[in-house]
């Protein structure tokens, strides 16, 4: 079992004192889940990174990864990371066709990396752990955006570290528009009505740190926080004008599994998954969002009272319902109606696919065998295999077409979900558990859900770019533990 104390983040020794190496939630030393003073702050919309290119003919941008400070709780300065900024990084907003360059400064005293989540980017330039950023040296990519509208999002991707520094705050949102996001006519004016709601859940020590340790429990089930953020904020509030609202929801935490409604039961509609844009709007009351995975959502606000409070609810889907943000109608806005169509589907028939992989991801005994009693001696694998990094998993030949079959078979015991990301592709879902996938899932996807004893097939192109990518579950803690692997797209 692994022990972290994280002094370097100040955190101390003492904070884990008595919990005999496992540190559960609930346990002494932890800020309890209680309701705080909140609906007091409003919420904070990330500022658009400053692109040097003035002439905007090409993307041009300076990032600097170093240390923080908030004030979460009163009296008590929580040690942060991030971009730019103490706590989370500005967005940055692009045109599809345009030359993207960034440096990336890390001023920590750790290796970190910068990973495009969802872009389609050449292998040198995916910021997974194989190009590490060393202590105090920058990273320069350079590349051409090569893909429709879509909210992606950055954050590190260092061989084990990955949670632990996203938990600290190293995340932030990468928007691409292109001439369909032009045309359509929907909201868009960004921070007005066009608005990015990051959530992620977090737990304190009570000395106001971050209370991010890693032991088996927390390895097994993920880091499960009992105190939400929405864009780094605890409760905030957000204005906004009467009228039809954007918003780009993304499930930003570690592991948690989120189901996300408005109090009301109000009806919004789904207008882009992962990947971009849907074929037409699809109304739904609730939607569920694992890790890393996003959706843009349109909300009907026009026939509300001035002042009207309407609550964002957001429900840990193994732990507590959150009242995530309050949203106050004050003002007029142009109402718009909800277009019929987004743009046209571009479907992969299966009859393209040259051949299908099988990938089954459970949890195995470091003997080999399936799982019995107990936590220790646990490893999540993906076919048996945890990560390495001198170790190519698949083989890919460029320009082809193919379908991957995933399993979820994790112990009975655990019932443990898992989800699967792939690097630089984008995927479209075929089934799950041999049916069709619900209409929102039908769009292009980067990251999918997987549930215990579940089957989801999914179909890709790899096109454009050779090398080694990484392909893993997106529950952070599973992540870092070695469920990854690496494919090679060779020419």
């Amino acid at each position: 079992m692994k022990r972290r104390t994280f002094i370097k983040h100040g955190l101390t020794a003492v904070a884990l004192a008595g919990t005999g190496g496992l540190f559960l939630p609930g346990k002494s030393g932890l800020v309890p889940a209680a309701q705080v003073k909140g609906f007091t702050t409003s919420l904070h919309v990330p500022p658009l990174l400053e692109n040097l290119d003035g002439s905007g003919n090409s993307a041009s941008f300076n990032m600097n990864v170093h240390r923080g400070k908030i004030e979460f709780f009163p009296g008590k300065m929580t040690a942060t990371l991030g971009y730019n900024g103490n706590f989370l990084g500005p967005t940055i907003r692009v045109r599809n066709g345009q030359r993207f360059r960034i440096n990336v400064n890390n001023t920590l005293s750790d290796v970190t990396t910068l990973h495009w989540h969802g872009l389609h980017v050449p292998a040198q330039w995916d910021g997974g752990p194989r190009q590490p950023i060393s202590a105090g040296t920058t990273w320069n990519p350079d590349f051409v955006i090569n893909q429709e509208a879509a909210t992606l999002w950055y954050h590190p991707h260092a061989m084990g570290l990955t949670g632990e520094q996203v938990y600290h705050g190293l995340a932030g949102l990468f928007l691409i528009e292109d001439e369909v996001s032009d045309t359509l006519d929907i909201p868009k004016t960004y921070g007005v009505d066009d608005i990015p709601i990051i959530i992620q859940d977090r737990r304190f020590f009570s000395n106001g740190q971050f209370a991010y340790v890693q032991n088996m429990h927390d390895v097994m089930n993920g880091v499960i926080g009992n105190y939400l953020l929405v864009n780094g904020v605890m409760q905030p509030t957000l204005t906004i004008p009467e009228g039809q609202v954007r918003l780009r929801l993304l499930n930003g935490s570690n592991s948690s599994i989120y189901k996300i409604a408005f109090d009301d039961q109000r009806t919004f509609h789904v207008i882009a998954s992962d990947g971009g844009f849907l074929e037409r709007p699809v109304p739904m009351n609730a939607i569920v969002l694992s890790a890393g995975e996003r959706a843009e959502i349109l909300v009907d606000f026009s026939k509300e009272s001035k002042y009207a409070v309407i609550s964002l609810l957001v429900d840990q889907m193994r732990g507590s319902r959150f009242e995530a943000m309050r949203i106050i109608v004050n003002g007029t806005a142009q109402v718009k109606a909800m277009p019929q169509t987004l743009r046209a589907k571009e479907k992969i028939f299966e009859s393209e696919a040259s051949r299908t992989r099988r990938f089954i991801m459970e949890t195995m005994s470091m003997g080999g065998g399936r799982m019995g009693m107990g936590m220790m001696g646990r490893r999540l694998a993906i076919n048996g295999k945890k990560m390495d990094i001198n170790r190519i998993d698949e083989r890919i030949k460029l320009g082809s077409t193919e379908i991957w079959e995933i399993t979820n078979r994790s112990a009975m015991m655990m019932r443990m979900p898992h989800s699967i990301h792939l690097h630089d592709v984008q995927f479209q879902i075929l089934s799950r558990n041999g049916r069709i996938p619900p209409l929102h899932e039908q769009g292009r996807k980067d990251t999918v859900l997987i549930q215990p004893g579940e089957t989801v097939r999914i179909i890709s192109r790899f096109q454009d770019y050779t090398g080694v990518y990484m392909y893993h579950c997106h529950l952070l803690e599973h992540e870092d533990d070695g469920m990854m692997g690496q494919f090679e797209v060779f020419a």
